[in-house]
């Protein structure tokens, strides 16, 4: 009977170590690839970290020399530092390019380090984004060089406008320069390879209509109005506001020189009374 009785605990442990070397043969091939993986995920962890200091460091030092060169300093004087305030870009220009100098460096470590864990899809999709560096740069150097010259233009624009005597020099400088902004961001968004077509279209539209309304008015008559404004601007180097002048029988204190006609006030009985007499009668006829 003993005989008979150790049969089933022997066979049972049997089985028990059986059951036993499969659960752990199975994990061990569940986990086995993870267990495979670690060294390179510490490796990974590694050169994320060493690549952090490392584009911290530079970037520190490419701001540090940017502010040593002067780049904030001229971006100051160009008016650029003011543009990229406008359109909502706080940082200096040294801070720009210490941030563009981080990140580069950082992407480049990034790829590095997924290459170490051996995932090509993975490896491909941070290759794809280092390989968008180049583009982020140029859209950047689009960014900073179209404010630039809008904020120049717009300062000619708006002392040629106000030399001539144009009242609303101001609004039509900061007009151009609105749009040549919009320009240079849209220029800038097809570095990047997004596109904004009906924005672009709209745009030409605009340009087109003020094509042709610049040609209309110079074809119903803007020669009278460029000359009123050409003969105000020679008004303005004879006469100032409060010079009393005669012209066409009426004298009094000139007022203002407007873009196409000067303002006299004359004072009868106590009374003050405004004309308007054209430039080109000014600049013929008025004596002082």
């Amino acid at each position: 009977s003993k005989s008979i009785a150790v049969v089933p605990v022997e066979q049972a442990k049997t089985a028990v170590e059986t059951g036993v070397g499969e659960v752990s043969s199975a994990l061990q091939t569940a986990f086995q690839p993870v267990i495979n993986l670690l060294p390179s995920v510490v490796a990974m962890i590694a050169v994320l970290v060493i690549g952090y200091v490392v584009a911290r460091l530079l970037a520190r030092a490419a701001n540090a020399v940017g502010q040593r060169i002067g780049l904030d300093a001229a971006a100051e004087r160009s008016g650029l530092s003011a543009s990229m305030t406008k359109v909502g870009i706080e940082r200096g220009l040294s801070a720009i390019v210490s941030q563009l100098v981080f990140w580069m460096l950082m992407c480049v470590f990034v790829v590095a380090a997924f290459n170490l864990l051996n995932l090509p899809s993975l490896s491909a999709a941070t290759q794809k984004l280092v390989d968008y560096i180049p583009k982020l740069l140029a859209a950047t150097t689009v960014v900073l060089i179209g404010l630039l010259i809008a904020s120049f233009l717009r300062g000619v624009i708006a002392t040629a406008a106000d030399r001539i005597g144009i009242s609303y020099a101001d609004r039509l400088a900061s007009g151009a320069y609105y749009i040549l902004a919009m320009m240079t961001f849209i220029a800038a968004f097809d570095q990047l390879e997004i596109q904004f077509a009906l924005l672009n279209q709209l745009i030409l539209i605009a340009f087109g209509a003020l094509a042709l309304g610049v040609g209309l008015s110079v074809g119903l008559g803007g020669r009278d109005v460029a000359g009123g404004i050409m003969s105000g601007y020679y008004v303005r180097q004879r006469m100032q506001s409060g010079d009393t002048v005669s012209v066409s029988g009426i004298e009094g204190v000139v007022r203002e020189v407007g873009p196409v006609a000067t303002v006299i006030e004359t004072t009868t009985n106590g009374m003050s009374h405004r004309h308007t007499v054209p430039n080109s009668k000014m600049l013929n006829e008025a004596v002082r």
